[in-house]
């Protein structure tokens, strides 16, 4: 074991991640190579953002990753609303319609995620898992309602969407390895 972590702390430092914690790093690196769809480089860096991240355990460190996916959701709230309320050029009703139909959508997604955390916290970790997932599946219906009505997502819904699917996979993958160690 103490080799494992000697590994993953050298592989932290090559990669030029100091200040990182090492369990985050380990974490990761378990979520990436047990999920492929997990971006390793994306949750050392957006889990290491997080003021509770330093130290966590891995329950702990998918605590974090729902707390990041609620405050990520009520951020792409308000960048929807502030799109909704646009003057210059105002949206066109199918533009409207998508963008009313991913608030609320994102609103959802707080709720999600927001359960996530209570569901971990809890140590109700396959509801908590489920709840992560659900999140992820609210934001592909945001952006497939832009597909739908034959638009292209607003930049700042399609970095968020990008970004709360990325979260979600994450907080998935961290919260299965405590049911699947």
């Amino acid at each position: 074991m103490s080799r494992a972590l000697l590994m993953v702390v050298a592989l932290a430092a090559v990669h030029g991640l100091t200040g990182v914690d090492a369990t985050m790093v380990a974490t990761c690196m378990a979520a990436a190579n047990s999920d492929r769809r997990v971006n390793y480089n994306f949750c050392v860096s957006e889990l290491n953002k997080h003021r509770d991240s330093p130290g966590a355990d891995t329950p702990g460190l998918a605590k974090v990753a729902a707390n990041v996916g609620v405050n990520s959701a009520g951020g792409a709230v308000n960048d929807i609303e502030a799109l909704l309320a646009a003057k210059q050029p105002p949206p066109d009703a199918r533009t409207s319609a998508a963008l009313r139909l991913c608030e609320q959508l994102y609103y959802d997604m707080e709720l999600a995620f927001a359960g996530a955390y209570d569901e971990i916290n809890a140590l109700n970790y396959t509801a908590g898992k489920q709840m992560a997932a659900d999140a992820d599946s609210l934001v592909r219906r945001c952006t497939g309602g832009f597909a739908e009505a034959g638009l292209v997502p607003p930049e700042p819904v399609a970095r968020r969407s990008a970004y709360a699917v990325q979260i979600a996979i994450v907080c998935t993958a961290i919260t299965n390895l405590i049911i699947s160690p």
